[in-house]
């Protein structure tokens, strides 16, 4: 895992995503998942580039599988920003960098 990227579980759940003063981005993915492999330089990019804005976790789906079922998680990658403890930004798919961006800055605090 990257510097500054938190490991969820279902364990840590609510602590690190519901509970969290910050925005979150949670991308649920899997290790056999070749997209998921392909959008994982943009998701470290993005912690970096947001860092104090927002943070940024990964779920594996295979080995904690009951959030991506809370949130109706079908097709991985999916990407879900959270504010306050709900869902306020939902991506599905190796998007492009620019897609990922406009669906999650209006949702930042900040410039």
């Amino acid at each position: 895992m990257s510097p500054g990227i938190v490991e969820l579980t279902a364990a840590t759940w609510d602590r690190e995503v519901l509970g969290r003063g910050e925005p979150i981005l949670v991308d649920f993915w899997a290790p056999w998942c070749g997209p998921c492999k392909r959008i994982a330089p943009l998701v470290e990019d993005l912690a970096g580039r947001y860092a104090g804005r927002m943070s940024v976790g990964k779920l594996d789906i295979d080995e904690h599988p009951g959030p991506a079922a809370r949130y109706d998680v079908l097709s991985i990658p999916t990407l879900i920003l959270f504010r306050d403890g709900a869902p306020v930004a939902r991506v599905v798919g190796a998007v492009k960098p620019a897609k990922l961006e406009r669906a999650i800055t209006p949702h930042l605090g900040g410039d």
